[in-house]
């Protein structure tokens, strides 16, 4: 047995000002990392006040690279650093170690997720099993990050519903200044894992959602040119889709205001992959991957989130 899911997926949101539509409802709201831009006190609660306006009964965070003080090695390692910065001041910016946490796990209503597998029952009736991560590869010295020369091993199990991180997988919506900039090991763990739905921001670039085919066999080492069957992957959307490029002419460049207007006003950008639908997921056949980053670039000030439905079993 299955039930019809909503997911509300967004990311990146750093503290900036992002009106919702207060029409939408989902079963989930998932925030994947980067509430802040400098990890101040006041940003996590301007954030955590946005997913509390979202109509919700289950709303899961996890932390990105900007939210260093949720990361207390890398806070410390930064205070360390600031020789200058008198103790009072960070105090007063930051907080104490481990004051952000705290103030969202005393924040009704919402989860914080650290790095495993989380089980939920929904108020549906469904089965939610998720693997969550915040950690991404860079030696920038912010939060959750490690060194993309060593890796970092992400222990996503095969009975995983949702995978929630920051960053993208290499491969999938993670071109950044047009390379990519995805983490080859979190490709290979969910080439693996296979799971229902993939959501991540990080890469504002990124931002859109592809339906993945993947090949019957996994490869020794696997990418997205071994792993993806692209012939019957679906991109559903991409940026590039509704914002201005130097190949557009004037004709195209009006047509993709006008949606991006469309979906500004909307408030979200929807897909649905449940039976019945033109592109319906299949359990292990399929993956969702779906970029939210929210903070959008030049041409278009907020990149919509994500309203996405999907089927998830019941107990049982």
């Amino acid at each position: 047995m299955s039930v019809s899911t909503k997911f509300f997926i967004i990311s990146d949101t750093h503290a900036d000002d992002i009106q919702l539509n207060k029409d939408i409802t989902a079963d989930v709201a998932i925030h994947c990392g980067d509430l802040t831009e400098e990890s101040k006190l006041d940003e996590y609660q301007k954030s955590l006040q946005l997913l509390q306006g979202v109509n919700a009964p289950l709303k899961l965070v996890i932390a990105g690279n900007h939210d260093f003080t949720l990361d207390e090695p890398a806070f410390r390692a930064k205070v360390a650093e600031a020789e200058a910065l008198e103790p009072e001041l960070v105090e007063r910016e930051y907080g104490g170690y481990g004051e952000a946490r705290r103030l969202i796990d005393q924040t009704t209503g919402i989860t914080f997720l650290d790095e495993g597998t989380h089980h939920f029952v929904l108020d549906n009736g469904a089965r939610l099993t998720v693997y969550a991560s915040s950690y991404t590869p860079s030696e920038a010295g912010n939060g959750f990050q490690y060194s993309p020369r060593t890796g970092h091993r992400f222990d996503i199990g095969d009975q995983v519903d949702v995978v929630i991180t920051h960053g993208p997988p290499h491969g999938v919506l993670d071109f950044a200044q047009s390379r990519r900039a995805g983490c080859p090991d979190l490709f290979a763990a969910l080439a693996k894992a296979r799971p229902r739905l993939h959501c991540f921001g990080h890469i504002h670039e990124g931002w859109g959602a592809k339906l993945v085919a993947w090949r019957g066999q996994i490869s020794k080492q696997p990418s997205h040119f071994t792993n993806i069957d692209n012939s019957k992957s679906k991109v559903i959307e991409k940026l590039s889709n509704i914002t201005e490029t130097k190949y557009d002419t004037t004709d195209t460049k009006l047509e993709k205001l006008k949606t991006a207007r469309r979906l500004v006003q909307k408030g979200y950008r929807s897909t649905s992959h449940c039976k019945g639908d033109d592109a319906p997921l299949e359990w292990k056949m399929h993956t969702l991957f779906v970029n939210a980053a929210a903070q959008g670039l030049e041409g278009l000030l907020l990149q919509p989130p994500w309203l996405v439905q999907l089927e998830l079993p019941t107990p049982g």
